[in-house]
Formats: structure tokens, sequence, C-alpha cells
């Protein structure tokens, strides 16, 4: 019999079916593809505007889908509200995942409770229902498989965690403590494995500048046997909810569906997701106008995909391509000294008449980070680049969330960035250019019309 970890392993591989319980490989290597398509659509902007449909209605019912008789009415004016919203928004979400998602869901809760889709529209706050037992906390009869770390407890070994966070313009700390600055401009994949895909979008900082910062992020959590069903997480500039797209805030319908569950720490600016059931723990913030991530995830978790070597990018694991990855000590070189202020025509992004000078920002920096490690110098480059005084508070709340899921506290600050140079492109996770064996392969298929040659 294999060890509960190994099994969690094998048969997460099929544990989200897109097709069908029984979906093997090619249906996990299609449909996270395709969902992130959806969710990536040029139409899928700032524009559409379905978060603030959820969370209205979500305010309105108080979360319930399960009003009692004499709410009933209330409730189905909240949702014919929710549809007028989602009729209002559709133009700009027809390639949005979470608008899709809610239209289904409005149709549904609308049959369950025979609404009528013609009648009042008001939005009376209806009210709060105790939360059925076990809610509160992942239920008694949860399977042991749906509690990652309980499923260790006949093995010596604990699991090794590790930790990603992407913030700033972009600045990314991946799984193995790699430390690198990124243009990375519109919308790529942070994390994609067997359990979960994350996919972040940056927009530029300032018209015409390369710096760029995370306007927009996706997580796909996949159905996993009897502990959560597949749910979407959304969020974007101004749009930070506290619940799923579909309006949940655990996995579902399962046994297992409280070891998957969002917090809400800060309304609108502070985000938690535990996943119990492969023991990681995200969290997301909005800093300013952008989006921070962070994650702690264990090791086994990281590296469960179906193809390493075949694997695309993933930037959490492999960072950033070589051609996406900024210089940034070229750029503080220029940058740095008495009076230097405006940014050398080499560097990343152009001057803004309102950027700080290298003084100012390396004052204000120091003000919320201290010790001189990458984060401060992640603050002073933010700063100089766009000068959004938000961005030191990015730079303090991302070193806050690696004290926080870091593992190891000997690793808290770093002092090397990252950034190979080009020989070295195979260091980035990137597969090495195979121009030796092209050119023995040249060779050898020249080699009999240079030996008729001599």
């Amino acid at each position: 019999m294999q060890p509960p970890r190994e099994r969690l392993v094998v048969t997460g591989r099929a544990g989200w079916m897109g097709m069908g319980r029984g979906a093997g490989p090619s249906a996990l290597g299609f449909w996270p593809t395709f969902a992130f398509l959806l969710c990536s659509f040029p139409t899928a902007t700032s524009s559409c505007k379905i978060l603030k449909c959820n969370s209205e209605f979500w305010s309105a019912t108080a979360g319930s889908h399960a009003p009692a008789p004499d709410d009933a009415p209330e409730f189905c004016a909240a949702l014919r509200t929710y549809a007028l919203c989602t009729r209002r928004t559709a133009r700009t979400c027809r390639g949005d995942l979470a608008y899709h998602s809610a239209v289904h869901g409005i149709e549904d809760l609308m049959s369950q409770h025979n609404c009528s889709k013609d009648g009042p529209t008001s939005q009376p706050h209806l009210r709060t229902l105790p939360p059925p037992p076990g809610d509160s906390q992942e239920r008694s009869d949860s399977p042991e498989i749906c509690h990652y770390e309980k499923s260790f407890h006949n093995r010596a070994a604990a699991p090794n965690y590790t930790h990603c966070g992407l913030f700033g313009d972009p600045h990314l700390r991946t799984f193995t403590d790699r430390f690198q600055t990124c243009k990375v401009q519109g919308a790529w994949p942070l994390i994609d494995n067997n359990y979960l895909n994350v996919q972040v979008t940056n927009t530029p900082v300032l018209p015409g500048s390369a710096a760029t910062a995370t306007s927009k992020l996706t997580i796909i959590f996949k159905n996993f046997q009897e502990c959560v069903d597949q749910k979407v997480y959304q969020a974007e500039m101004d749009e930070l909810p506290a619940a799923f797209a579909d309006g949940s805030k655990n996995g579902g319908d399962k046994h297992g569906a409280n070891s998957l569950k969002i917090t809400e720490k800060v309304s609108g600016q502070h985000v938690e997701i535990q996943a119990k059931y492969i023991g990681t723990t995200i969290v997301v913030r909005q800093v300013g106008g952008y989006l921070t991530f962070a994650v702690r995830m264990p090791e086994e978790v990281v590296n469960a995909v179906e193809d390493r070597d075949s694997q695309g990018l993933y930037l959490c694991l492999r960072g950033c391509p070589l051609n996406q990855q900024i210089d940034f000590q070229a750029f503080r070189a220029g940058a740095e000294g008495p009076g230097a202020r405006r940014l050398p025509a080499a560097s990343p992004a152009p001057s803004a008449p309102d950027t700080f000078p290298y003084e100012t920002a390396v004052a204000k920096c120091k003000e919320k980070l201290p010790v001189e490690d990458l984060y401060y110098q992640a603050c002073v480059f933010d700063l100089l680049t766009t000068g959004d005084v938000n961005f030191t508070l990015a730079a303090y709340y991302a070193l806050e969330d690696v004290k926080m899921l870091h593992s190891n506290k000997d690793k808290l600050h770093l002092y090397e960035r990252t950034r190979e140079p080009p020989g070295r492109a195979a260091a980035s996770g990137l597969p090495p250019a195979p121009w030796p064996l092209l050119g023995s392969l040249l060779l050898l298929s020249l080699f009999p019309v240079l030996l008729e040659a001599a």
C-alpha cells in the first residue's frame, strides 16, 4: 500500500476532471489552458465589472444562498438585481470566466427558489443565517486526504515548504529563492501544476513605460477527489473579493470542502486563501492600485507536474525568461549618485516628471525597510521608475509575507539579485539552446561531401 502522500500525488494527476470523472492527462493539459485563455481575452479587462456584481450580491444576501421562507421575495429581488448588473457589463465581459460562472449561477438560483425574472430589484440586507454545523472549522468527517499535514503522521519526515512572491514593478522571488526584476507585460503563468494554476496580468504603470505592475490575478483550484470542487478566484485593480467567482467561500459540497477557505483579513486590501488539502497558503493584497501575491507551498506540490521536461513557463518555479529580466545593477549604476534624477537612456523605463531623486527614494524606503536587502533595493528601484510611493508599501508587505510564509528563517533577507548572462540561460530553467547538437549533425551530413571533394 502506498504511503498517504504518494497516493495524493498519483491520484491528484487525475483529480481535476474537466471532462467527467475519468478525465486523463490530455484533459488536464487542455482545460487549464483553455480556462486561462478565457480569463485573458482582451475584453476581460478592468472594464469588466463582474467582481463588483458578485460582491454586491454577496453583501445584499449576507452570503447566503439558502434564505428562510420569509426572506424569499427579498432574495429573489437581490437575484434580479444581480442579473441586471451582469447584463450591464455583458459586452465587456464576454471572455471572462467569472462572468459566465455568475450568469449560470443566477439561472440555477432563480430556478431553485422559483424566482420570476420580472419584479422588484431592490437590494435589502437579508437576515444573516447561522452557518451550518461544521462550517466554522474543517468537518470532523473530512477525509484524511483533505489535510496534507495530517497525512504525514505515519511518515518520519515532515513536509518541506517553500515560498514564491510577486510584487511591485514586478519583482519575483521564486520557489528556489532566486530574486529577479522582470518586465513580463500582459498575462503570464505564475504557477501551473497538478493542483492549481495561477496567472497574473501586468500592465504599464505609466503611459509608454516599460515599468509594469500586477493589475489582475486569476487562481484556479482544480477538482480534487473527496475534498474540493473546481474553484476560480479572480482579483483585479480596485476589486479584491472575499469569495470565489461563484460567490462561495469554501471548496463546495464535498466532505472536505472546508479544506479550501477564503478569509478576508482587511476589507478590499488583504485576502488569505487556505488550501489545507495541498498544504498551501496564498496571500493576495491590494497596495495602492496594484496587487501583490505570496504563496507557501510544499515542495512536493510545487513539483507535481505532468512532464517537467516539457513544462512551459511557470515563473515561480523557473523564473522569468532571460529576455524579460531587467539588469538591475546597470540601472542602479545609472541612477545612483548625488543629484541623479533623470534615468539613463538604457534604463528600463522613461523618467516621469514626478519620479523621486535617488536620495529621496532611499530615504523613503529606509523608513519601512531598514535592512538594505533586495526588498529595500526593489523599493528604491520602483520609486525611481514609477514615482508612486505606494510601491514602498508593496515591498514592505512582500517582506512581511515572507516572514509569515517562508519556512527557513535564515532566508528571509536576500542580498544578491539573480540575472543569468546569456551563456547560462539553462540556469533560469529554460531549455538550453541546441546549437552544439545541430552543429554536429550538420558536420555529419556534410562529411561525405567533404570526403568526395578531397
